[in-house]
């Protein structure tokens, strides 16, 4: 079972005050990593961490401010040590149709989960290339593999997302940085169920096509992520997991 520890691995998990985010950092925590948080909202983030506990801290930052990503990496190094583990979380969404997304609404949701993602990447490789060691996580969705009608700049990013991760895998992977990403499919949060509980019939749609018949919970993506993080997955790199109860094999 200590191919499945994160034991001396320090993780930055975007977007981790809440949701998916948050249920990786307890995962990670639970196999021995410490973690770093990051996110917009400060008061969410001190609250997430004091119920985290000691081995982990907070950073209030925007994956979007591109300049910043850099400083944000040389930050948490100097004053707390190298990260090993990121986690590509941060996210926004958009539902609208084609028609009416304008082209700035588009380039607004490619610059968080592409353009932002892929800057933390960049930096934070850069450190894990040196030790020959580390581990790159993307969030992509389902989404990324089926067409679903007015999230054009949802899908667009989060199909980009499995580009960025596949060619990052390619080049790195040799210098002892594997990257890979989960695709959760419908999963229950706070958002989703309030969302789901005012449309009974997408609800009622989302399950008929999820062969186990439910909605995912935040901590399935927890360990997966974890187990895709850790020694186990020691020969798995390029590869996206989808956690979708076969949301994307189903009819």
């Amino acid at each position: 079972m200590n191919q499945f520890k994160l034991d001396n691995e320090r993780a930055l998990i975007t977007g981790g005050g809440s949701g998916i985010g948050r249920a990786i950092a307890e995962s990670f925590i639970e196999a021995g990593a410490e973690v770093v948080i990051t996110g917009r909202r400060a008061e969410l983030l001190e609250e997430t961490c004091s119920e985290l506990g000691a081995k982990s801290a907070y950073y209030v930052s925007d994956v979007a401010d591109y300049d910043a990503n850099a400083k944000l990496l040389e930050r948490i190094e100097n004053e707390l040590g190298p990260i090993s583990i990121l986690v590509n979380n941060a996210g926004v969404h958009q539902k609208k149709d084609a028609l009416e997304t304008s082209e700035e609404e588009f380039e607004q949701l490619m610059s968080v989960h592409v353009t932002g993602a892929f800057s933390l990447a960049r930096h934070a490789a850069k450190g894990m290339i040196e030790r020959g060691h580390g581990s790159i996580l993307f969030i992509a969705s389902m989404s990324s593999f089926m067409a679903i009608p007015s999230i054009v700049s949802y899908s667009s990013a989060k199909t980009a997302v499995l580009g960025t991760m596949r060619a990052l895998a390619a080049e790195w992977s040799a210098q002892g940085v594997r990257v890979n990403a989960i695709a959760p499919g419908w999963i229950e949060t706070a958002m989703s169920r309030k969302a789901l509980n005012n449309a009974p019939d997408r609800k009622r749609k989302i399950l008929e096509r999820t062969p186990m018949n439910r909605l995912g919970q935040v901590e399935e993506i927890g360990t997966a992520a974890t187990f895709l993080c850790s020694p186990a997955a020691g020969f798995i790199t390029g590869a996206c997991l989808p956690v979708d109860g076969g949301a994307s094999v189903g009819f």
